[in-house]
């Protein structure tokens, strides 16, 4: 019999989780059922969006169940097969994450594309963080190359992406970052910068000197003050892409919503929130074939920072909240 480790939660947390929420837990794995496969995991994605999985509150997906496998992006190889399509050997990715041997309908995974980059991208640039990028521009946003563009978390996973998207369409871009190594390396790439740690107010003034032409496009991955200082900045009838509000992830209470959301209704704006799985769907293909060739020849460039070890699996997700990730964060497994 295979075992698998794999990670639980205990209880629903209150704002930030402690470390000692997440228990490793070890079981036998059943013979295979017609239809599944049995897969290796190499590298394992942590996400913000767990955050609210974790909350026992359906939202646009199920909450974890309390004392089961935990689940998230995962990248593996294929050891077990009872799929006609899928032989042993494949790579893939699937949703079987948080633990080290993942059994799952291979309906449910998808082989790796053929574009010439490290296998792990498929979890970053090229997977889910990449689509939700990708997706919120040009599906949601409807970017156009004379837009002026502001993404919050700039230097992250999505951020990052989005900022050289907007780039490579000829637009100007200014990006918000919480460090400044994370601000200088966007500046390399042309991306003007913010500190997106200041108040509301000091972002105002400074997104009035980096986009004096004010901003036709909003990424937004944080809430909070970012977004109140983007409703002053935003142009008549431009677009909001709702990605994320990491800054909320951990409250315990309510927050005020900003202060100028009648902002909303003078300037016309069009504030969409989306969830990349509804919206990708259908376009994966174009996906690929507009994002694949650029990262495969390093005209967009992306960062990961990597925590080694299925027990470190926790850390990694904790240190999202931290900010001390730079690019996608993943786990790789021995």
């Amino acid at each position: 019999m295979t075992q698998s480790r794999y990670f639980t939660i205990g209880e629903h947390p209150e704002g930030l989780p402690e470390r000692s929420l997440f228990q490793l837990e070890t079981c036998e794995l059943p013979e295979l059922k017609e239809g599944e496969v049995r897969i290796r995991n190499q590298w394992l994605s942590v996400d913000p969006y767990m955050r609210g999985r974790m909350s026992g509150v359906k939202t646009y997906v199920e909450p974890f169940e309390l004392n089961k496998p935990m689940e998230g992006g995962a990248l593996g190889e294929i050891i077990e097969s009872r799929h006609q399509k899928l032989q042993k050997g494949y790579r893939v990715v699937h949703m079987g994450g948080w633990r080290d041997v993942a059994q799952v309908n291979g309906d449910q995974v998808q082989p790796l594309p053929d574009i010439d980059v490290p296998p792990q991208a498929f979890l970053g640039v090229l997977g889910m963080p990449g689509m939700t990028a990708w997706t919120g521009l040009t599906l949601v946003a409807e970017l156009e190359s004379s837009d002026t563009v502001l993404i919050s978390a700039a230097s992250g996973a999505v951020g990052s992406l989005a900022a050289q998207l907007a780039r490579q369409k000829g637009c100007t871009v200014i990006g918000s970052a919480g460090s400044q190594e994370k601000r200088e390396w966007l500046e390399a790439r042309g991306v003007k910068t913010i500190d997106h740690h200041q108040s509301a107010d000091e972002i105002k003034q400074a997104l009035k000197e980096a986009a004096p032409q004010g901003v036709d496009v909003y990424y937004e991955n944080v809430g909070g003050p970012m977004l109140e200082a983007a409703f002053d900045s935003m142009n008549d009838f431009g677009r909001i892409a709702v990605c994320g509000m990491i800054s909320r992830y951990n409250e315990t209470s309510p927050s005020a919503g900003p202060a100028n959301i009648a902002a909303v209704l003078t300037k016309r704006l069009r504030m969409q929130g989306f969830i990349v799985h509804e919206w990708v769907k259908g376009h994966e293909q174009t996906f690929y074939q507009q994002v694949g060739p650029l990262v495969a020849d390093g005209s967009i460039e992306y960062r990961e920072t990597v925590e080694e070890g299925l027990e470190r699996t926790p850390d990694a997700f904790l240190a999202l909240f931290e900010g001390s990730n730079d690019g996608k964060m993943l786990v790789k497994l021995d």
